[in-house]
């Protein structure tokens, strides 16, 4: 429920405990910051050698920068709180030593609930403590998120799954390389860097920024037609004209 609460997003929820159906995408804006924020099924023990979709949900957890992982304290939950973190940290080490270094946020749901409001007590760290339900703490942990997604983006990674951004400015020009069109700029590249673009609405989205950058005006007028290829920093994709 927290993604259908800070952003546009409405996922389906699983009949069965601690996940939803796949992977969703909602955009999150704070303070002029804006990240997309993927909602990924909840990990149960043993991820991390494939049982159930293990495997599918964790290659979504590689492409993220930062990793939130959010607990239910709930008494409908087969395991406490604290458990849960142990299975969550335990088979995300397993599947990668990266992921390990990847910066972290844990948070703590439904403390609207006297068994949230004593869950965080039985950790050891200080998660961010919020209700989804009544609101609470979540603007902290959006906050938060988003200052960890600064930090990570300066930090400059060139990981697999990422686009590394390179100081060439902002804006974008658009020239044309044995007959593919090439689009540089940093704006242009940031509108298309995060995003799991094999995800529809990633897609969608990727496309709607484009658009409102003038990328698709300045291609057109460039002499781009339906169909021709274009490249923004790694990814090459089909022009659509219309």
């Amino acid at each position: 429920t927290l993604i259908s609460v800070v952003s546009a997003a409405r996922p389906k929820i699983a009949d069965y405990p601690f996940t939803t159906l796949q992977p969703h995408l909602g955009v999150v804006s704070v303070d002029g910051r804006e990240f997309v924020l993927a909602d990924i099924p909840g990990l149960i023990e043993g991820a991390s050698d494939g049982k159930g979709l293990g495997h599918e949900f964790l290659r979504h957890v590689e492409r993220s920068r930062v990793l939130v992982l959010l607990l239910d304290p709930s008494a409908l939950q087969p395991v406490s709180a604290a458990e849960q973190l142990e299975i969550l940290i335990r088979e995300l080490t397993r599947y990668s030593a990266d992921l390990t270094r990847r910066p972290r946020l844990v948070v703590m749901n439904k403390i609207d609930l006297p068994e949230g409001r004593e869950a965080p007590a039985t950790l050891d760290v200080s998660p961010f403590a919020i209700s989804a339900v009544t609101g609470e703490g979540i603007p902290t942990l959006l906050h938060a998120i988003a200052d960890e997604i600064d930090k990570a983006s300066q930090v400059g990674e060139d990981r697999e799954g990422y686009v590394l951004h390179r100081p060439i400015g902002p804006g974008f020009t658009v020239r044309r390389v044995e007959g593919v069109w090439i689009v540089d700029g940093r704006d242009a590249e940031r509108a298309v860097a995060f995003h799991d673009l094999t995800i529809p609405e990633a897609a969608d989205l990727a496309a709607k920024r484009l658009k409102r950058l003038g990328v698709d005006d300045a291609l057109r007028d460039a002499g781009a037609k339906s169909g021709d290829d274009v490249r923004i920093g790694d990814l090459v994709f089909e022009f659509g004209d219309e």
